[in-house]
């Protein structure tokens, strides 16, 4: 039974890594089916039963996340081309979806995207990505590796996890101003200061990071320097890219150290996501690799 579990949750994760690698392709019923292996007459309603919506709202939600993406990073492109690559026919036809999700038009969002409306319309797309079986880690997938320190430009959040989106868009916001978009290639860290859920809510805090050596002048986004320190650490990569780290520190903190006779250093677990330098990233493309501080 866990067997065929598996083989059915790795059919569908298969389907999601299609459509992130070929968004500008056919993205059909058929084709999907195909990908899944899975009869079409019936694919459709196992998906909305998976993820909790249709395969076609699905598709259109992970367009429209790269095309309002590439409208906030990538100046360079026109908003006619990003509609196109979206399915659109006609910018019109764009603009007024576009609108009607986000409360803005392309235009206004490239200039000064308002986050709040962009993080409630892909709740849905978010949460079909995080449907899907708990990873099953081994003490295999665990390196343990010399790291080096890391200076960084630090975005602290502190207060209730429902609030963190808009904090990380305000550091992205930020780190483009600066050059220092982890859109174009640099490592992006997360160093988790609390548990995922504390008791209290209000207690929840994570440093958001990115690698420069450059000085950090004053600024009104709180944005400062600081150090990710160098040392051993046990390093475990998860597969692709994931909001939920959660599984895989607690394997580590739970599982692999105390069989490791390794003892944690103090310091927080972080997490470093490494991209590819181009405006939208697949989550397929993304490296996430978690890190254990040691002795």
């Amino acid at each position: 039974m866990k067997a065929s579990l598996q083989n059915y949750h790795i059919r569908m994760q298969r389907v999601l890594d299609h459509v992130d690698r070929h968004l500008d392709g056919d993205l059909d019923l058929d084709t999907l089916s195909r990908v899944a292996a899975f009869s079409k007459f019936h694919f459709h309603r196992q998906f909305r039963a998976t993820f909790g919506l249709s395969v076609h709202r699905y598709v259109q939600l992970a367009r429209m996340k790269r095309a309002s993406r590439q409208l906030a990073w990538n100046n360079d492109e026109s908003v006619t081309d990003i509609a196109m690559g979206a399915g659109y026919d006609a910018p019109d036809a764009f603009a007024r979806a576009f609108r009607q999700r986000f409360k803005q038009s392309p235009s206004s969002f490239r200039k000064s995207p308002d986050w709040a409306p962009w993080f409630a319309a892909f709740g849905p797309l978010d949460s079909a990505r995080n449907m899907l079986m708990q990873i099953i880690f081994t003490p295999e997938d665990v390196t343990i590796s010399d790291v080096p320190s890391m200076p960084v430009a630090i975005m602290e959040h502190r207060g209730e996890r429902a609030t963190l989106g808009t904090t990380i868009e305000r550091f992205k916001t930020w780190c483009k101003a600066a050059d220092l978009s982890p859109e174009t290639g640099r490592s992006s860290f997360m160093v988790f200061r609390s548990e995922r859920c504390p008791a209290n809510p209000a207690d929840y805090s994570m440093d958001l990071c990115v690698g420069t050596d450059r000085p950090v002048e004053p600024n009104a986004e709180g944005m400062k320097a600081g150090v990710i320190p160098g040392g051993r650490c046990a390093v475990l990569r998860y597969p692709g890219n994931t909001n939920n780290l959660e599984p895989a520190a607690l394997y580590l903190y739970r599982d692999w150290l105390p069989d490791s006779g390794e003892e944690a250093r103090d310091f927080p677990i972080y997490c470093r996501r490494r991209l590819a330098p181009i405006p939208e990233v697949p989550a397929h493309e993304a490296i996430v690799e978690l890190f254990l501080p040691l002795k």
